[in-house]
């Protein structure tokens, strides 16, 4: 792109980066041997950190019947995976901005967030990949849309427009970003995903997320992990949970419906207990 992926590079450097700890829980759990005393051991290093964490363990969010005092402990009581869950969200959300002038309502952005993240593992779940593999697909979920947070910070007159214009004519936003800005934020999303060194699989995602059929022409990881990603994002926003700005819902494509066995009305009611684990992320964002 030329001028115009060099003024991105330089909007994404002006986000926070992950903190220390945040980027080594990153690169520990790469790997899927890795042991969870080396995971408590980096959280225990994090004083912020474990008091965010222990917060949301305690709450209502968990519905335990005794109280936690320390990560070991929420380890034990709500699992390593979960941990590591809460550890990507409680520093992905503290990067977002409490006011901007693009008028992006950023409580509705982060519930769309924790939405779509809850919903692709647990359809990541139903296909059968693994408790800890589908850690993945939350995070790939969670920030599919950070890519707007850099607009809204730092462009938001611009995007602001784009907003209004997408609401206005009922278009994607994707698209009218194009027109206005010459970027997505799918694309300023996956330079963000490069900058805070996730996953080649996660950054490929983030990138492709609103193509329906680009998942086609990935590696099987990365096309299992696209699927799921862009299918939670259709399910989350045909349900209203959030809103993150675009008015337009993305294509279920056939392929996706021979991948989940069922079209989308099908996928959401086979979703058992979606309503209450939900009511968590909204819990989530009051703490």
């Amino acid at each position: 792109m030329g001028e115009l992926h060099h003024k991105l590079i330089r909007l994404v450097d002006r986000m926070p980066a992950f903190p220390k700890s945040v980027h080594r829980v990153l690169q520990l759990t790469s790997d899927l041997n890795f042991r969870p005393k080396d995971l408590i051991q980096i959280i225990d290093h994090d004083p912020v950190l474990t008091v965010k964490i222990l917060k949301l363990v305690n709450s209502a969010y968990f519905g335990l019947s005794r109280s936690i005092m320390s990560i070991n402990q929420a380890a034990v009581f709500v699992g390593i995976n979960t941990i590591k869950n809460l550890t990507l969200t409680v520093a992905t959300s503290g990067m977002l901005p409490v006011k901007n002038d693009s008028h992006l309502n950023m409580d509705d952005f982060l519930l769309h967030a924790l939405a779509t993240a809850t919903i692709s593992k647990r359809l990541a779940l139903r296909l059968g990949v693994s408790e800890i593999h589908a850690t993945d697909f939350f995070v790939a979920g969670l920030l599919h849309d950070f890519g707007k947070a850099v607009f809204a910070q730092f462009m938001p007159r611009e995007f602001d427009m784009a907003l209004s214009t997408a609401r206005k004519h009922q278009l994607s936003l994707h698209q009218v970003e194009q027109k206005i800005i010459g970027a997505d934020h799918a694309e300023v999303g996956a330079l963000l995903g490069e900058k805070w060194q996730l996953p080649n699989s996660l950054v490929t995602c983030i990138r492709n997320h609103h193509g329906a059929d680009v998942g086609a022409s990935l590696d099987a990881r990365t096309q299992l992990l696209f699927d799921c990603v862009h299918s939670g994002n259709c399910i989350a926003k045909t349900l209203g949970l959030g809103q993150s700005g675009n008015p337009v819902n993305d294509l279920f494509a056939d392929r996706l419906q021979q991948r989940f066995g069922s079209d989308i009305d099908g996928l959401i009611d086979s979703l058992t207990n979606l309503t209450e684990e939900i009511e968590k992320a909204r819990i989530f964002m009051r703490i």
